[in-house]
């Protein structure tokens, strides 16, 4: 790393209990403010607008991991690959990945942004839904597509914004973004009486400001990875291309840990409306707004340590790796223990926070809770694991471990669970997937403990 720049922290020196938690307190607040406003959102709508609303917001819901998944693999790729060239002195090419990562994506959630606008009724038929709750799906996706490029920004932001040694920022970023989406979500369904589409206004407008925020540290502020232009321009076709490559290939399985949970959302309406109706799916869909803050606790453990540990295996300090594994792992088990615990012995506060008492979605999400519980250790623990194999650059495991649950093992699950335990094998779907990827977790892990 060059010494002349001005630094808060050192990958290679500072203390790694030390590091972690600078990192993670920062990281996991601005993570927790954005799934509690996930949350706060889906209350309002629920209450506001009614399981409806829920089950119309929910039918989006592939279509936002999608976009997420993106901003997840270029955000991961280019924060892995930037550690390995910063540790390696070599700042200008750390800058080149961080213009390649913003420029690339953006170009791509532009194109799919004004495709689906264009046909936001063919979109919301391929995402499920019914001719009822057609008019709902097709009107929010309408007013908030173009937000999808901010939220690009911020994603792929935040990864280098903690790399550039200033978490706090990627904080208030977070922040910042949950206040208005909060603020505006309750004038538009309780002052303005606008419904879902005023919380697609309003929703839009809070993710264009934490996009810029992000834009703008990393143009005019960031410290060593600051958005150049003449990184692109003084680089051959072939030098991007390659860095588009690899960026995606570390942070492919980033993408598809977001396509699972598109996977399990999109899978899952269609399974619960063929089986429960409507209700069904709002039920669901007050599970999908807790998935997001089951993930962004995952993500906020495994982020805080990704950066460690890139910058410090690529100087081949492997015991401060294993240190920081160490930290890695037992925060991700306690973190996860206690949501368990949530989950099971108090689902009706959970659901009841979306949705009244008289609401028909609700005894069925109390129902179904407890068993959707029994996945959570296992989910958090895979994440991390993923994630760390990322930081490593050792892509093998981690892609065969993200096709596992995502796919090979998820979707069998939704279609066999339900037919051999009726309803609650749907709940079960989800747990059955994330505890036989974790024995899998496990192989590969032990096929590498010696080195690492």
């Amino acid at each position: 790393m060059d010494k002349t720049e001005s630094i808060t922290m050192d990958f290679g020196k500072d203390n790694v209990t030390s590091l972690f938690f600078k990192l993670f307190f920062p990281t996991l607040l601005g993570m927790l403010s954005m799934a509690a406003v996930t949350a706060i959102n889906g209350a309002f709508v629920g209450h506001g607008v009614g399981s409806d609303g829920l089950a119309a917001v929910n039918i989006t819901v592939p279509l936002w991991m999608v976009f997420s998944g993106l901003g997840l693999m270029f955000g991961a790729g280019c924060s892995v690959v930037a550690s390995s060239m910063l540790a390696n002195s070599d700042a200008n090419a750390a800058k080149l990945h961080v213009a390649v990562a913003f420029s690339f994506a953006s170009a791509i959630t532009v194109a799919v942004s004004v495709a689906v606008m264009c046909f936001p009724t063919a979109t919301a038929r391929l995402f499920g839904a019914s001719e009822y709750l057609l008019p709902l799906v097709r009107d929010y996706l309408a007013l908030v597509m173009p937000c999808f490029v901010f939220q690009m920004w911020s994603a792929i932001g935040l990864f280098i914004i903690r790399l550039d040694g200033a978490p706090k920022v990627a904080m208030w970023c977070n922040i910042i973004t949950a206040i208005l989406t909060l603020g505006g979500d309750y004038m538009m369904i309780y002052v303005w009486e606008k419904g879902l589409q005023g919380v697609a206004v309003s929703t839009c407008i809070a993710i264009v400001t934490g996009g810029l925020i992000a834009a703008i540290y990393i143009l005019f502020y960031a410290k060593q990875l600051r958005f150049a232009w003449a990184s692109l321009r003084w680089s051959s076709f072939e030098c991007i291309l390659r860095s588009i490559v690899y960026q995606c290939k570390i942070g492919s399985a980033s993408l598809l840990g977001e396509l699972m949970l598109a996977v399990l959302a999109f899978v899952g309406n269609y399974v619960f409306m063929r089986y429960l109706g409507d209700n069904g799916v709002g039920a669901f869909g007050i599970a999908c707004y807790y998935t997001p803050f089951i993930f962004m606790i995952s993500n906020a453990i495994i982020q805080s340590a990704q950066p460690i540990i890139s910058y410090n295996n690529s100087r081949k300090a492997y015991d401060r790796v294993v240190q920081i594994k160490r930290l890695l792992f037992i925060a991700a088990f306690i973190a996860s223990l206690l949501l368990t615990l949530v989950f099971v012995f108090m689902p009706d506060m959970l659901v009841h926070f979306f949705v009244g008492k008289g609401d028909a979605a609700a005894p069925i999400a109390i129902g179904g809770f407890p068993y959707f519980a029994a996945g959570i250790v296992f989910f958090i623990l895979n994440v991390c694991i993923i994630g760390y194999f990322q930081s490593l650059e050792i892509m093998g495991p981690a892609l065969v471990l993200m096709s596992l649950r995502g796919f090979a093992l998820l979707v069998p699950a939704f279609l066999i669970l339900p037919k051999c335990l009726g309803t609650s094998g749907i709940w079960l779907a989800m747990p059955t997937s994330e505890a036989a990827t974790f024995m899998f977790s496990v192989y590969f892990l032990s096929r590498i403990k010696n080195k690492r």
